[in-house]
């Protein structure tokens, strides 16, 4: 039985921790509230990850070190630095596996299914702080300083998953209920969607083998779906009404941006859903021989998360 550190109570790292501690493992998790996600299995933590000498003290010892954590979503380019930097430093200090979850931000706008083989062409401040992230991990792992490898998802839905996601808090409840769900972008083309306890396994099976340390890898996703058939899908897993769907084009985004503080952050990557968004994760699947979860059989579990007691209110916006 070994430790792992994992930083960050949400979605993914209470995933994680719950899938290590499932596997035996002993399990650290540290957020600023010490959140703890099933007590008994998983060892919660109050801690600000950003206080290096602190994070390096609860994760002296440790095989692997997650880093699941997300600052808000508007306070990327202001706090992903010195969050990322602590835990890499933290990493190369007690010799464990730095494996930090990402998304496909850094990559920028791309016209084609995006592989790990592509740039880092972002040019918004949310997706070069992501692609700095990594360029910084890489580099160190390079220099011998620390084992590094980082995990990149699409859209992510799931239990637990609210108001950050197209697949969350403002479109399920509403989904369920009956009601209009407002689809960013053009709700006709093609995108990727990546499942939370996929992405949970693929950061464990990346923080294990040698082979991935040293690379960036696609969570592995089933083939995309435009909102529309994901709605649609979801609503007959659910046995509820066909899904009415309001298309929100990039003009209203900026001008509700004006009043939702999350409208006028997702500006920056609106190109995600106006035009194909496809991450291809053959790569991952062919090195670890790792299929993602049967859509069908995710959305299911999705859906009966909402309608469940932990699930939050619908969203107001």
């Amino acid at each position: 039985m070994s430790l792992h550190v994992v930083i960050g109570a949400g979605p993914v790292g209470s995933a994680t921790a719950l899938l290590l501690a499932s596997r035996g493992e002993r399990v650290r998790l540290l957020s600023r509230a010490g959140a703890r996600p099933d007590p008994g299995t998983v060892e919660a933590v109050a801690a600000d990850a950003t206080d290096t000498e602190r994070l390096t003290e609860l994760a002296a010892g440790a095989a692997v070190l997650y880093n699941c954590a997300s600052p808000p979503y508007d306070r990327w380019p202001r706090e992903w630095p010195p969050l990322a930097a602590s835990v890499l430093a933290a990493a190369e200090r007690t010799g464990a596996v730095l494996v930090t979850m990402s998304n496909l931000y850094g990559y920028g706008p791309v016209s084609h299914p995006i592989t790990e083989q592509d740039p880092l062409n972002a040019t918004g401040p949310k997706g070069k702080t992501r692609a700095a992230v990594w360029v910084q991990a890489r580099a160190a792992h390079q220099a011998g300083r620390v084992r590094a490898t980082e995990a990149r998802a699409s859209d992510f839905f799931g239990p637990g998953v609210g108001a950050q996601s197209p697949v969350g808090q403002r479109s399920i409840p509403r989904l369920l209920a009956g009601r209009a769900i407002i689809a960013p972008g053009d709700p006709d083309v093609p995108h990727s969607w990546t499942y939370v306890p996929d992405i949970a396994a693929a950061l464990v099976t990346l923080g294990s083998n040698e082979r991935a340390w040293g690379h960036a890898w696609h969570v592995p996703a089933n083939p995309p779906m435009t909102e529309r058939e994901l709605f649609a899908a979801l609503a007959r897993l659910a046995g509820a009404p066909a899904p009415r769907l309001r298309s929100v084009p990039g003009w209203q985004i900026r001008l509700l941006g004006v009043v939702i503080p999350f409208m006028r952050e997702f500006g920056e990557v609106a190109y995600q859903f106006t035009k194909p968004f496809v991450m291809d994760s053959g790569a991952f699947q062919a090195a670890f021989g790792t299929e993602p979860t049967p859509m069908d059989k995710a959305l299911s579990a999705t859906i009966a998360w909402w309608r469940g007691p932990a699930a939050p209110p619908a969203s107001r916006e």
